[in-house]
Order: structure tokens, then C-alpha cells, then sequence
């Protein structure tokens, strides 16, 4: 088995999900601080696993299982930077450990590269790791030009590991905000959020297949990358589609207004000069479509991902009239493209938000649509590892504090009608 240690992103319950649908064999050992995610899998993480997992902030390589305490720290680095030339830069990264024994490991780290007459200098102190861009910038999470070594220190044994990914925060800023149209006017879906979702399609695309399928798939992939074709039917600016371009999916794309399909295809157009992503490579098409009439594709997509429509972008907070029409307005769309969905995208898996409302320390949710979701044939799902807050209806809630409006994040298997 291979150990690793993922920083869990501001929404924790969502970056675990997206762990467990990401990682073929994931099995989670345990939590610790809240934030840090530790464990196991059958096979080796994908190198660029971190460029696609949206609510991951950090990754982490477990180096030893042996019985160790903060003395061995020293050794355990020395061994990490064996192949380092000239200078050897590390830090560490440290979780429950008293500030006293952080300080002391970086002054005997910095005396065992003295020992060795390697020059050396250390990132972060006892009162902070080191910064992300630091990290970047130093070229230790490729091990080239040195280390961080990675410590939670458990009730009764010490998980020590090495960083080996970093969220590129440069890269997702540039994305979101370089695009050519950007909509203030409604709710701004986070490029971070998209991945997340993705994740969660090529999981339910996987789960909707035969076992057999499954296996075979699962072999194929450590060889070759999953490829899927979505559909978005409520565009927007495009953000889940650039994300799709970006790892090579084919997209799908459409939305009632006339507006957003012109916006999205210039943000496409404006990532694939900037990535360098061809036509023949990865394909699109974008059109002005109502998400509530009938679909027509000749060959089907893999899997829906969509942000349905949240709704104004409310700038104070709603009274509970306001709530209540757009509950009522809401719940009317959402069961409309539900049943469309159903009848003329039969047996792609749906995974889309839905919109909730914070009124004080209380969300006002959908309520009608579960039942809509058994009328049109749809059950709501999450990774095996996950465990709902409510069972009888599976959803994860994604809500930042300075804002009113909410997303609903639900997986959408069709039934299969025996």
C-alpha cells in the first residue's frame, strides 16, 4: 500500500469527497487537526494528480513507517537530499508538534548538513511552514533542488512524509481572472469548484459502468488518462468547460441566453490560444439551447456537470418573502430539466448545484425536488468512503461566509429499472 497526506482545502467535507472519487483504491486512515487527510491506496498517485484536484491544497508522501521521533528528522532529510548538488534548501511542515521541537529539528537539520560540508539553507521556522509560492519557488517539492519534510505527530506514532504537490494558486487566479467575460451578475463558479465537480462526473461515469467495464477501465488507466465527453447545458462564461479542455475532455455545451454562449466561446477560445489546445485534439460546440426542451445528440455524453441557475446574486440579506419566491421559482426549473434529462439524455449520470439561501444560522434548501428526483428516475449518490449528513438525501453543501447564496452539490445516478 502507498500512504499520503492531503491539506484538505476551506471546505473539508467537499475535499475529502473529492479525494475518494479521485483516488482509484482510496482508503482513508484518518483526520487529523481537522485538515489533514491521511491515507492509503493500492497504486501510486498520478504525478500531476495536484494540477486536477480542485479542493486539495497539499500533497504528501509518506517516507517511513518506521518507529520514529523528531530526533530521526535529521537522518530522514539528510536522506531525502542525497542526490541534491550544490546547495540543499528544506523546511518542514508540522502538525501537533510543540514549537519547541520544530525549532530544534530545523537547528539539527541545518547542523547534519554542516556535518556533511553540504551548504544548506531551511525555508518556514517553528512558527509558520513555509509559504506556498516559497515552496514554488524553491524547487523542493520536486525534490531537485531539496525537501520538506511533511510531520503529524499522532497519539502514539509519528506520520513523517515528504510534500510532493502544491495547489498552483498563480495559475487558477490567472484563469479565472484573465478571461476575456467574466458575468458579475450571477454567481461566480470558482475554476477550483468546476475540478471538484469533474471529479465527482468521471466518478459516477465510472460507477454507472458494468463491473467488468469498471476492471477493465481501472487496468487502462494506469496506462492512459480517462476521457469523457460533457454536457454543461447551463454554460455560463464556460468555467467547467475550460476546465474540461484542460485535462482533454470533449465538451458539450449550451444556455438559454444568447449571451453567455458568446461569452463562453471567447473564454474558449482565449484557453485554447493560451494553452495551445487544438480543435482535432479536443473537440467543443457551443449553442443556444434551453436546458428545459428536449436534448438531441446523436451520440450521447458521458456525464452531465453543470452550475444550474442560482438565482440573483444577492448583495444583502434576503427576507423570508424573498426566500420563499425563490424557492418556489427554483424548485420549478430544477425538476424541469430533471424530467427533461431523464427523458432525452437516458442513463448519463448528472452531477450539478443546486441553490440554497443562509438566512442567519439557517439554510433554506430545496425540499420539492428530492421528490422530483425519484419521479424522473434519479437517486442521489456520493463516494463509498463519505458519509451524508442526511442519508435520505445524499448532497454536499459548498458556502462561503460573506455570501447569501449557497450551493447544493448533488450526484445524480439514473435508476436502473429492473
Amino acid at each position: 500500500m502507498y500512504q499520503y497526506a492531503a491539506v484538505l482545502g476551506h471546505q473539508p467535507h467537499i475535499s475529502l469527497a473529492e479525494l475518494a472519487a479521485s483516488v482509484q483504491g482510496f482508503v482513508l486512515e484518518s483526520i487529523e487537526c481537522k485538515q489533514v487527510a491521511l491515507f492509503s491506496t493500492e497504486e501510486p498517485l498520478d504525478d500531476n494528480i495536484i494540477d486536477v484536484l480542485g479542493g486539495i491544497i497539499m500533497l504528501a508522501e509518506r517516507i517511513t513507517t518506521a518507529d520514529v521521533s523528531m530526533d530521526d528528522i535529521p537522518k530522514l532529510m539528510s536522506g531525502e537530499v542525497a542526490k541534491v548538488k550544490k546547495k540543499v534548501t528544506f523546511g518542514l511542515r508540522c502538525y501537533n508538534v510543540p514549537r519547541a521541537d520544530i525549532k530544534t529539528a530545523y537547528r539539527k537539520g541545518k547542523e547534519e548538513m554542516k556535518r556533511q560540508n553540504r551548504p544548506c539553507r531551511y525555508i518556514g521556522n517553528d512558527k509558520k511552514a513555509a509559504a506556498v509560492a516559497l515552496l514554488k519557488d524553491s524547487e523542493v517539492i520536486t525534490g531537485k533542488k531539496g525537501v520538506e519534510i511533511f510531520i503529524v505527530r499522532k497519539p502514539h506514532e509519528f506520520w513523517i512524509g515528504k510534500t510532493i504537490g502544491i495547489q498552483d494558486i498563480d495559475a487558477y487566479t490567472h484563469r479565472d481572472m484573465e478571461k476575456p467575460v467574466r458575468d458579475t451578475t450571477v454567481g461566480l463558479l470558482p475554476p477550483k469548484l468546476a475540478q471538484i465537480m469533474l471529479n465527482f462526473g468521471g466518478w459516477i461515469a465510472r460507477e454507472a459502468l458494468p463491473e467488468e467495464e469498471k476492471n477493465k477501465n481501472a487496468a487502462r488507466k494506469r496506462k492512459k488518462k480517462e476521457i469523457y465527453t460533457v454536457l454543461d447545458p447551463f454554460c455560463g462564461t464556460g468555467v467547467i468547460l475550460m476546465e474540461c479542455l484542460l485535462r482533454s475532455w470533449h465538451v458539450e455545451a449550451s444556455d438559454s441566453a444568447g449571451k453567455a454562449v458568446t461569452g463562453t466561446q471567447k473564454n474558449l477560445d482565449w484557453l485554447r490560444k493560451e494553452k495551445k489546445i487544438l480543435k482535432k485534439d479536443v473537440s467543443e460546440k457551443v449553442s443556444k439551447h434551453d436546458a428545459t426542451k428536449p436534448f438531441s445528440f446523436k451520440t450521447l455524453p458521458d456525464i452531465v456537470v453543470t452550475e444550474t441557475s442560482l438565482g440573483p446574486n444577492l448583495s444583502k440579506k434576503p427576507t423570508k418573502a424573498d426566500v420563499k419566491k425563490l424557492v418556489k421559482e427554483s424548485e420549478k426549473l430544477e425538476e424541469a430539466f430533471l424530467m427533461n434529462a431523464a427523458a432525452t439524455l437516458p442513463g448519463v449520470p448528472l452531477v450539478c448545484t443546486w441553490p440554497f439561501w443562509r438566512m442567519g444560522t439557517e439554510n433554506i434548501r430545496l425540499e420539492k425536488i428530492w421528490a422530483a428526483l425519484e419521479k424522473a428516475g434519479y437517486e442521489a449518490v456520493l463516494p463509498e468512503a463519505i458519509e451524508p449528513e442526511n442519508p435520505e438525501r445524499p448532497s454536499l453543501l459548498y458556502q462561503r461566509k460573506d455570501q447569501f447564496v449557497g450551493r447544493e452539490i448533488v450526484l445524480l445516478r439514473p435508476v436502473i429499472q429492473s
